[in-house]
């Protein structure tokens, strides 16, 4: 194997699961409730996908503040970002592919702005060879966009990559570029449909990166 490609949001650091319950927070002060299913139409994807705030304006039937609202969103994200490392296993798998020599790519809807903060602030953005974000492309997931740009700048055919994914979104680009896709899904996207990937861990931490890539080649010999 060649590559490896990283999501980053709820793959590296699960940001889903504390934007999922900023947002029930702040639905629950207005006396409702913010649907999964509602809320997974943005995940892995551009927020323009769903808009949280004029979903919460129909329900509660109250013209809001949209901006007094991001800015509230922001400000608890951040209280439950600060502190959060990535998630099992990661980083194992990161120094894993550095000591065989894979190089590592990342792949995120998000903007470069968000990912390359985060990345920074937890020392792992130097671990990856190219990050390609919403602002590099004008079709994000689940458009293969992202993987195809990655692919190309990398110099890799999508047979020699791995994708590593949490979001249905996600593991649909990675599957429409051609990439094998393991899902590793956090506990809000364990909740989602993501039978299409190739391959599901719960955590990267039940299986070391050289147990996958071994399974991963054996499944693909036997096909």
């Amino acid at each position: 194997m060649d590559l490896l490609i990283f999501d980053f949001d709820g793959l590296i650091l699960d940001t889903e699961t504390a934007s999922y319950q900023t947002w029930m927070e702040i639905y629950e002060s207005y006396g409702q409730t913010l649907p999964l299913e509602k809320w997974a139409l943005c995940i892995g994807t551009t927020y323009n996908a769903f808009n949280v705030i004029e979903y919460l304006e129909a329900q509660s039937g109250i013209t809001l503040n949209h901006r007094e609202l991001r800015d509230r969103h922001n400000k608890r994200i951040n209280e439950l970002l600060g502190p959060m490392e990535p998630r099992p296993g990661v980083i194992d798998y990161l120094k894993e592919a550095q000591r065989q020599r894979i190089a590592l790519a990342l792949a995120s809807s998000s903007p470069q702005e968000w990912v390359v903060g985060h990345l920074s602030r937890l020392g792992l953005a130097e671990c990856f060879h190219s990050i390609r974000c919403a602002d590099d492309v004008e079709n994000v997931k689940p458009h293969p966009e992202l993987y195809n740009l990655t692919l190309t700048f990398m110099g890799v055919h999508p047979e020699k990559a791995v994708a590593f994914e949490d979001s249905p979104h996600g593991i649909q680009a990675a599957k429409n570029a051609g990439v094998y896709c393991v899902a590793v899904p956090n506990s809000v996207t364990s909740r989602l449909p993501i039978g299409h990937a190739d391959y599901r861990l719960e955590s990267m931490a039940d299986l070391s990166l050289r147990e996958l890539l071994h399974k991963i080649e054996t499944r693909k010999t036997n096909i």
